[in-house]
């Protein structure tokens, strides 16, 4: 997982409610879950505060493959995987996307 790869992700959901600023008023906030563990960590600031999308650089150092030199983080392990948590519950973004479409539909 890297930036660029949230970059992608941003790109191929755009519009489908699986990015933070389409699926926010839904009850959603970014997140990442490690696939190997099922740790759900919100998405945050190097300096703990939540983040209102996906960034890598408050990630624990234990799922950090890489860091810049600024201490930023260049790449994350891979089982780790871009979601929402609402409700306590982890989203995938696909999920989200459904969710959002349903809820949509419904209104």
């Amino acid at each position: 997982m890297t930036e660029l790869n949230l970059k992608l992700e941003n790109n191929r959901y755009c519009g489908t409610g699986g990015v933070s600023s389409e699926n926010r008023s839904a009850g959603f906030r970014p997140a990442f879950m490690d696939a190997v563990t099922h740790a759900v960590y919100l998405s945050r600031f190097a300096d703990g505060r939540i983040a209102p999308f996906h960034i890598l650089d408050g990630l624990p150092d234990e799922l950090v493959l890489e860091r810049r030199a600024s201490g930023r983080v260049a790449a994350a392990k891979p089982s780790v995987i871009s979601g929402f948590v609402r409700a306590d519950l982890f989203y995938t973004r696909d999920e989200a996307a459904a969710l959002v479409a349903a809820d949509s539909a419904l209104n």
